[in-house]
């Protein structure tokens, strides 16, 4: 059932108007609040606007494929219990939740930078950062891969 619910989602989400891409309506769809889906698509457009005006060797939709991509985790620890104690087992991470996570660090990661910046501004520049391979959401993927290679020992639990 799972699986076949999937496929029934990703065929119901249509592509955003501007890019007609089918990742950049999920995003706006996970940065929406309350729905309130205009204004999430307006801070949307409005960053990568600004995307476009900082960097000039690459679109802006190819900068946001690419933050995403690079903000993807490998691999991430998962906690089992086993015989009355709990361990921290890496595990690989499928292509739908490293999708998921992904565009959840970013964001969390543009809302924890409070500042006097709009928020078009802030999702501007961690779309940079990412892009280049730095920010506040990649600094959470390498925690998570941090945490996994120092768990490794414990690798032998997964299954």
């Amino acid at each position: 059932m799972g699986a076949k619910s999937f496929t029934k989602s990703a065929e119901q989400l249509r592509p955003d108007p501007r890019f007609n891409n089918r990742l950049v309506a999920k995003f706006i769809n996970c940065m929406m609040k309350d729905g309130k889906k205009s204004v999430a698509t307006r801070v949307f457009y409005d960053a990568m606007d600004i995307v476009a005006k900082k960097v000039k060797d690459a679109q802006p939709l190819e900068v946001f494929e690419t933050a995403v991509q690079r903000v993807k985790p490998n691999i991430e620890v998962r906690s089992k219990r086993v015989g009355g104690s709990n361990y921290q087992v890496p595990m690989q991470v499928n292509r739908k939740r490293q999708q998921s996570l992904a565009i959840r660090w970013i964001l969390e990661a543009v809302r924890s930078s409070r500042g006097s910046r709009p928020i078009c501004e802030r999702l501007a520049k961690e779309f940079i950062d990412a892009f280049h391979g730095e920010g506040a959401a990649m600094t959470t993927r390498e925690n998570v891969h941090r945490m996994a290679d120092a768990n490794k020992a414990f690798s032998h639990f997964a299954w």
